[in-house]
């Protein structure tokens, strides 16, 4: 077993959780995935280690609750990333209107900004920012290039 897999055991169990082979599926899955993916994504890949779609369920929520997972919803439709130990704890999403698609915006001055962004939060209005959802909506380039192909 990985060390993340590992840190993530020892997340689960000290909860009172058990660590089962299904877990470990799901967190294999999030952890390798450069993509959001949806429960139903997630379950269309592990259900060949024979984990069902309400494990697949429980586990994320578990997850989330242990601050394991972050849940971002996109028209009705949870998508799930890697929360912790993912390389990059802030950053603003993108959702393109046509595709779907979720894309991660990693740009280090947009980070400040949404530091900044934060920290005047709490200032003004007298409060503390645990976390943030940010998402951008609009046409991804392949979606865009494609509109401008069909209009030429």
């Amino acid at each position: 077993m990985d060390k993340d897999l590992m840190h993530f055991k020892k997340i689960i169990e000290k909860s009172g959780h058990k660590f089962t082979k299904q877990k470990q599926s799901i967190l294999k899955i999030l952890i390798k995935s450069h993509i959001h993916l949806s429960a139903e994504e997630i379950y269309k890949i592990v259900k060949v280690d024979s984990v069902g779609l309400a494990t697949v369920y429980r586990s994320l929520k578990s997850f989330k609750e242990l601050n394991i997972v972050k849940e971002i919803n996109v028209n009705g439709i949870n998508y799930y990333e890697m929360k912790i130990f993912s390389g990059k704890p802030l950053h603003i999403h993108f959702k393109c209107s046509k595709c779907n698609s979720i894309i991660d915006i990693d740009s280090k001055s947009l980070i400040l900004d949404y530091l900044k962004l934060n920290s005047k939060t709490e200032k003004e209005n007298d409060l503390t920012v645990f976390d943030a959802d940010i998402m951008l909506i609009g046409l991804c380039n392949k979606c865009r290039e494609n509109k401008n192909a069909k209009t030429n």
